[in-house]
């Protein structure tokens, strides 16, 4: 049976979805997003909040921002903090998960430019440049096993599998189990949008405990012999202190996780929206060199990640109105990457489009990811090789969506040559 603080829990989650339910049939417009009810589309959602403000106040406690302007300052500024970063908690609360701490996306500003330095080499142009003649050679490998199918997968045999196989070998990772690791991914992205039941909880458990140890027999192993890849590099002292065990097994779980799903949904974005509108596909086809500016135009369309949380630290002003320290705020970036006063015709997708690059699909000021140089990569080579290859790549069955509401990709997206 279960014990009585699961019993407490369960009981709190019942509660809060039936709350969320209750806010989302009265009209609240993020309970609707948070329900999961405009996956397929919810861009016609964000511009009902923007029809009511740059900001708007939800029942769920949080304030919703689609201004473009409002976003940028929010995250420029250090007066907002990342912390507790979704409107539902990850972990349960009183109920602490195994390194939901130690990744640098969590620390406080100081702590986080601690991290960025010590992360930040593996992504100067350099490296990229190195990582880019493997990413090529996992490419074409992967669409070799691809074609030889009648029909295939682009997300499970390719999209997926592309940026798992190079990060996995940034952080010195061999043989890795792809699916297994897209497995993981799945878990902890579904967490973002909070924890719903105690079967994803326990899920979500396993999940990080699995990636704990994994990373934790690979630190151990490269103590003893170290190579050329990240984690023996975070194990190299820093001044005269070197970092614990827990901090880089649980940077090794960000880097994992936020190195591959976000690119995974990029490329399979991409290629889905292309796909849509096969105009713009035969200009890449015609151009391959078109690649890097739709991989940007997907960005601000379509972007991986659709809202990140900021928790404000003291009294700001916002929308004519003064709001008061720890207002949350939920900055819409799906919303603000199609904000009418940044972007010429925003709902219409265009690889040629001259304004793409001034997206937040990667946020900005000092938490501007800092794996972008690496994504934009392995877009660029995913695409390029795609159109090189396949030109003639058509969808041949329904795409399935994440059943995730912040991070927004495909599961599933049937194809042809």
């Amino acid at each position: 049976m279960p014990n009585t603080a699961e019993l407490r829990r369960t009981v709190k989650r019942q509660l809060r979805r039936a709350t969320v339910w209750s806010m989302a049939r009265r009209g609240d417009l993020v309970g609707q997003l948070m329900l999961h009810e405009r996956l397929d589309d919810p861009y016609p959602l964000y511009e009902k909040m923007r029809a009511r403000g740059p900001v708007y106040r939800s029942r769920m406690g949080l304030h919703a921002v689609t201004s473009h302007e409002l976003c940028t300052r929010v995250l420029r500024d250090p007066a907002f903090a990342r912390r507790n970063e979704e409107p539902q908690r990850v972990t349960p609360p009183g109920e602490q998960g195994p390194s939901a701490d130690s990744n640098f996306l969590q620390e406080e500003l100081s702590d986080h430019m601690r991290w960025r330095r010590l992360v930040a080499p593996a992504f100067r142009p350099r490296k990229i440049v190195e990582y880019r003649r493997r990413t090529e050679e996992v490419a074409h490998r992967l669409l070799d096993a691809a074609l030889a199918k009648d029909e295939f997968d682009l997300v499970t045999d390719f999209a997926s599998p592309l940026p798992i196989t190079v990060i996995s070998e940034l952080l010195g990772l061999a043989d890795v189990d792809v699916e297994l690791f897209a497995h993981y991914g799945l878990i902890t992205g579904k967490a973002i949008d909070g924890i719903r039941s105690t079967r994803q909880a326990n899920e979500f458990r396993t999940a990080v405990r699995e990636l704990d140890e994994l990373f934790a027999g690979l630190v151990r192993k490269r103590r003893a012999e170290p190579g050329d890849d990240l984690v023996s590099e975070l194990l190299k002292p820093q001044g005269d202190q070197a970092l614990p065990e827990r901090e880089i097994v649980g940077t090794c779980q960000l880097l994992l996780t936020a190195g591959f799903e976000t690119t995974t949904n990029l490329v399979s974005n991409t290629v889905l929206r292309l796909q849509e509108d096969l105009v713009q596909w035969e200009k890449l086809v015609d151009d391959p060199d078109l690649a890097p500016m739709a991989a940007e135009e997907s960005l601000r369309y379509d972007p991986p990640v659709q809202y990140s949380i900021r928790v404000a630290r003291e009294e700001f002003e916002a929308d004519g109105r003064t709001l008061p320290p720890d207002t949350v705020l939920m900055l819409v970036l799906g919303g603000a990457n199609r904000d009418p006063d940044v972007f010429t015709d925003p709902h219409s997708f265009d690889i040629t489009r001259s304004d793409a690059t001034s997206h937040l699909a990667f946020l900005s000021g000092a938490h501007y990811c800092v794996g972008a140089p690496l994504a934009r990569m392995e877009a660029d080579v995913a695409l390029k090789v795609l159109v090189e290859r396949v030109p003639g790549l058509r969808m041949t069955g329904r795409p399935v969506r994440r059943p995730t509401a912040a991070l927004r990709g495909l599961l599933h997206l049937p194809a042809t040559a």
